[in-house]
C-alpha cells in the first residue's frame, strides 16, 4: 500500500457564476468541491462574474472575482480599466452583483461578443488588473496544488495564473462550444483563436464523455491526448424516488432543463400532442430555468398546451433540490431532446436516481450514459414522432418500463455516485502533482549527477 501524503490534496476550481439562473456547469462544480472534502480532500471553489446559484449547500468562496460589473465597465470606458482597484473592488460584492441580475444582465451569447474577445484577450486587454488580483489570489493567499478552470472561456487567465503559480492547471469542457457557436462573427472566430492559443499553457482538459473528448480535440485543435475524460457523478443524497413510483396513473412526460430552443423543448411539446390523441389522460410536466432572452421562444412554443387544461403543468425552475426532486417523483419519463450535442448531462443521472427512465436522442452523451445504465432508450434526433413512439413503448409494455426504471435507479448509484467521482478526481489530480514535481526537480537532478 502507497503511503498517504502528509499534507491534504488542494483543488481549487475556478468557476463561472450563472447571473442568477441554475447553470449546470456550476452546480457540478458545486458538487465536485463537496465531494472532494467529503473524501478528506481540500477544495476551494472560485466564483467569478457572479456569485453562483445552485440548490444544495453552496461551497463557494463569498469573495466574487472578475465581478461581472467590474468587467463590463473595464470594456466599456478607458477611464474605469486605469482606476486603482481600491475604488473599484465594492462592486464586486456578491449582493451587489446579485441585485444587477435582476435587472435584467444578460448571458445571451449574441450580445456578449465583443465582451467575450477581451475577456479571452487577458492580460493584454481592459481585464488585466482584475485578472492580476484573481490570479494573485490563487498563487499567494490560496496556493493550492492543483488549479482547475471550470471553462475555457476563462482561459484568458491562464498566462497570469502561470505567473504566480507553479502547479499543474487543467480545464474542465462543459458545454463551451454551444454558447461560442451562437457568437455572431467576427467575435466567434476572434474567440476560438484565443481559445487554442490560450490553453497551449495548460496541463490538459478535461471532460466527462468520450463524444465531447472526441468533439472537442477536432474543435480546439487539440491532441487527443491531452484531453483526459473523468467521472461525472450526482450528489445522491435526497433523491428517494422509487423505480417505477409514479408508473402509468397518470401517465406523466417530463421536461427538466434550461428553457432555451437548444434544449429541444419543441420536440417534447409536438411529441406531447402526436402521444396525447391516443392517450388524452397523460400529462406533460414543464421545468427549468427560463432567461429573459428565451421567453418569446418559450410563450411560442407552449401556447398550443394552453388548451390542454390540467394535462399541461409548468412548473418554473425549482427554488430546492426537494422541490426538483419532487418534479422528478411526479413523472414516468423524462425527456430533454436536445438539438445540440450535449456533454454531460445531470439531468439524466437525477431523472434515473429517482427510478424515472429517460428517452432521449441518439446524439452527444447521451448513448454512453444510457448504455452504462440501462436505464433509458434513444431515439432518431429531432423527430417527434419516435420520441412519441417511445413513450407509447413504455406506456404499453409496463414490464419493459419497470426494467428500465430499475436498472437506472440502481447504475446511477453504482457507477455515477459523487463520491465515486471524488476518488476519481482526486486520484488523477494527485498523479498530475506528482508528474508536476517532479518535472520541476529535473534540472537539479541532472546538474547533480
Amino acid at each position: 500500500m502507497s503511503e498517504q501524503p502528509q499534507n491534504k490534496l488542494h483543488v481549487a476550481i475556478i468557476t463561472s457564476g450563472g447571473a442568477g439562473m441554475f447553470c449546470g456547469a456550476c452546480m457540478h462544480d458545486n458538487t465536485w468541491t463537496k465531494s472532494m472534502i467529503n473524501q478528506g480532500a481540500e477544495a476551494t471553489l472560485i466564483p467569478t462574474y457572479t456569485p453562483i446559484r445552485v440548490d444544495e449547500q453552496n461551497m463557494s468562496s463569498s469573495q466574487v472575482f472578475l465581478g461581472g460589473i467590474n468587467v463590463y465597465l473595464n470594456y466599456r470606458s478607458r477611464f474605469w480599466q486605469r482606476l486603482p482597484q481600491i475604488f473599484k473592488h465594492w462592486l464586486n460584492t456578491p449582493w451587489i452583483i446579485n441585485l444587477a441580475t435582476r435587472f435584467g444582465v444578460s448571458n445571451d451569447a449574441h450580445e456578449l461578443g465583443a465582451l467575450t474577445v477581451t475577456l479571452l484577450e487577458g492580460e493584454q486587454g481592459p481585464e488585466l488588473m482584475e485578472i492580476e488580483e484573481l490570479a494573485r489570489f490563487v498563487g499567494e493567499e490560496l496556493k493550492p496544488d492543483v488549479v482547475c478552470l471550470s471553462n475555457a472561456l476563462l482561459s484568458g487567465t491562464i498566462k497570469k495564473i502561470k505567473e504566480y503559480f507553479s502547479g499543474p492547471l487543467f480545464c474542465i469542457l462543459q458545454g463551451d462550444d454551444v454558447f461560442l457557436e451562437e457568437l455572431g462573427e467576427p467575435y466567434r472566430s476572434r474567440s476560438l483563436e484565443l481559445i487554442r492559443h490560450n490553453i497551449q499553457q495548460i496541463d490538459g482538459m478535461l471532460v466527462h464523455s468520450d463524444y465531447y473528448r472526441d468533439f472537442i480535440s477536432e474543435y480546439f485543435s487539440l491532441p487527443v491526448d491531452q484531453i483526459h475524460k473523468v467521472l461525472l457523478g450526482i450528489n445522491l443524497e435526497g433523491h428517494d424516488g422509487k423505480p417505477g413510483e409514479n408508473g402509468n396513473e397518470p401517465f406523466t412526460i417530463g421536461f427538466f432543463a434550461r428553457l432555451c430552443k437548444e434544449k429541444g423543448l419543441h420536440n417534447v411539446v409536438r411529441a406531447f400532442e402526436i402521444f396525447h390523441q391516443s392517450h388524452p389522460e397523460s400529462q406533460l410536466h414543464v421545468g427549468g430555468f427560463l432567461g429573459k432572452e428565451s421567453e418569446d421562444y418559450f410563450h411560442e412554443t407552449t401556447k398550443t398546451l394552453q388548451t390542454f387544461g390540467d394535462s399541461y403543468k409548468y412548473w418554473g425552475s425549482p427554488d430546492s433540490l426537494e422541490e426538483k426532486i419532487a418534479f422528478y417523483k411526479r413523472l414516468s419519463v423524462l425527456s430533454v431532446p436536445t438539438d445540440y450535442h450535449e456533454p454531460k448531462g445531470l439531468f439524466i443521472l437525477e431523472a434515473m436516481a429517482n427510478g424515472v427512465p429517460v428517452v432521449q436522442p441518439a446524439h452527444g452523451a447521451f448513448p454512453e450514459l444510457i448504455e452504462k445504465t440501462e436505464g433509458g432508450m434513444l431515439v432518431p434526433p429531432g423527430d417527434p414522432e419516435a420520441l412519441a413512439a417511445a413513450w407509447e413503448k413504455l406506456y404499453e409494455d409496463k414490464a419493459y418500463y419497470k426494467q428500465l426504471a430499475q436498472q437506472g435507479y440502481e447504475r446511477v448509484r453504482q457507477f455515477y455516485s459523487s463520491e465515486l467521482m471524488a476518488e476519481e478526481s482526486l486520484e488523477f489530480f494527485q498523479k498530475a502533482v506528482e508528474t508536476s514535481r517532479l518535472r520541476q526537480n529535473e534540472p537539479q537532478l541532472t546538474s547533480d549527477t
